[in-house]
């Protein structure tokens, strides 16, 4: 039986919901295109960085938004893109995604798995541009980010929120450091991003492997971009990196970011910006390229207690030609961070390595963010090493020196031959604390220079081995107590008798 009523009573309900909307799409006219940079008429409402899609599924984002035109850059291969294509705006803001899923993958900077591990399962996106936190937002920095290097944790402290420029020529060192700090997070509750700006593949495939073979991959993101690609993806990955840390930063998380480097990001912004026919100032890049980076480096912060107390501290670097850090864009970036770690290579042939050049290296933040025991031994090695350099200019020129000259020399030598490391074996701060104590004490003044390194390596042995209660004590309380001092001291001497 077929019942009228019902049927009749399905169709209102159908009318009832028909739905009259009229979806409206803007849509553009590629009027000129090439260089990975399209020209496009039409697109009156888009909006500065809002993402606009080609016929063949590219995306670009909007760059300059002139009276009768839009600059696009676009996000990949422009060969299929021509004169005359219709483009569409999707009116979201270019965007990437984020979360915890990233973690333990490389990706390219729109997010997308380049690792061969299949797709990232995350749900958030976050867009690539955020305003800065605020001073109210923020609290001063004071909590240590050990990078596991003596010469940097005892000279130029890093604290958590912290931005510290690694600056240097080319093969000086400068990704080891970020490399080291990476590995020396491990077990610390720090997250790791490391964005691969124009890097070689094969160099990130090496890095990827060495942090799987530390156990390092766990806690970081690689966010990879190759010389071969496009000005555009270059000049988004350092944004896209920022973007991941700042979800982890404003769940209350510790995060490390390690911008490597940021001279080929500004001058992928340069090519963009030169074929958009934006003006020139210095050294050809465009008037805003300060602005580029403050805008992203003063993202990285530490947050009040209200916001989480999450942190984001930014290593960028900076590559410089034959020394020059008076160039355009080093003095830009040194003028934005919070001081520079400065890697020379005269040092680094001389075998000091890392060769941090600790008279033109600072930390602005410096103590603050230093633990009382790291404090109260590197007081004291400043001012050596302080003397030896001004010393070791003096004594080039004089022939015959007195005692105390010689004294000082022999004591600033083995200083500096104790804050040479090894790569990929940072060391606790603990350990650190106990090796330069005994330097700064005299405990090492009647060893032969050459064998210091095998001295602080077995040194830190003996001290788990046989007395692991005072690296335990300075651990737990950041502290050198007088008890704890006497206990160092008596193992040191032990130590020295049969070494």
């Amino acid at each position: 039986m077929i019942n009228a009523d019902e049927i009749a009573g399905i169709l209102k309900q159908q009318i009832a919901s028909f739905n009259t909307a009229v979806q409206e799409d803007e849509v553009g006219t590629v009027i000129e295109v090439g260089a990975n940079l399209a020209r496009i008429y039409g697109l009156r409402g888009v909006r500065a960085s809002e993402l606009v899609e080609f016929h063949n599924g590219l995306q670009g984002v909007a760059l300059n938004l002139e009276e009768d035109n839009v600059g696009v850059v676009i996000m990949g291969d422009d060969e299929d893109i021509k004169e005359g294509d219709k483009v569409r705006r999707t009116g979201r803001i270019a965007s990437v995604p984020v979360g915890e899923a990233l973690l333990g993958r490389v990706v390219n900077p729109l997010g997308q798995p380049v690792d061969g591990k299949g797709p990232i399962e995350t749900k958030k996106y976050r867009t690539i541009e955020n305003v800065a936190p605020t001073v109210v937002q923020r609290q001063g920095v004071k909590q240590p980010l050990q990078t596991g290097i003596r010469a940097i944790d005892a000279l130029i402290p890093i604290g958590k929120g912290q931005r510290e420029l690694i600056i240097g020529d080319r093969s000086t060192g400068k990704t080891a450091i970020a490399v080291d700090t990476i590995i020396n997070q491990k077990g610390k509750n720090v997250f790791c991003i490391y964005v691969a700006i124009g890097q070689k593949n094969s160099t990130v495939a090496a890095l990827a492997q060495t942090l799987e073979q530390k156990g390092a991959m766990d806690y970081t993101t690689i966010v990879a971009v190759g010389p071969s690609e496009s000005a555009a993806l270059r000049w988004i990955a350092p944004f896209a990196g920022c973007a991941m840390g700042e979800e982890l930063m404003y769940q209350g998380k510790d995060v490390l970011i390690i911008y490597d480097d940021l001279t080929k990001h500004a001058q992928s912004y340069r090519e963009m910006a030169l074929l958009l026919r934006r003006p020139p100032g210095r050294e050809a890049y465009p008037g805003d390229v300060f602005f580029l980076h403050s805008r992203l480096l003063e993202r990285a912060a530490k947050l009040s207690d209200e916001l989480g107390a999450g942190s984001m501290t930014a290593l960028p670097i900076i590559e410089t030609q034959a020394g020059d850090f008076s160039a355009y864009i080093p003095t830009n970036v040194i003028s934005i961070t919070d001081g520079q770690i400065y890697l020379t290579p005269e040092l680094f042939f001389q075998g000091i390595r890392p060769a941090v050049n600790v008279g033109l290296s600072v930390s602005r933040v410096g103590g603050s963010a230093q633990t009382k025991a790291m404090k109260s031994v590197a007081g004291q090695l400043k001012l050596e090493l302080a003397q030896y350099r001004d010393l070791a200019a003096f004594a080039k020129l004089a022939s015959d020196l007195d005692k105390a000259t010689q004294m000082q020399l022999m004591r600033g030598e083995k200083l500096t031959e104790l804050l040479k490391q090894p790569q990929y074996q940072p060391m606790a701060m603990e350990d650190q604390v106990a090796i330069i104590y005994a330097a700064t004490n005299g405990y090492v003044n009647d060893i032969a220079t050459p064998r210091l390194q095998n001295w602080a390596s077995g040194f830190i042995e003996f001290l788990h081995s046989k007395h692991p209660e005072i690296p335990q004590a300075i651990a737990s309380s950041g502290q050198l107590a007088d008890d704890t001092k006497q206990k160092l001291n008596a193992a040191i001497t032990e130590f020295n008798k049969s070494f």
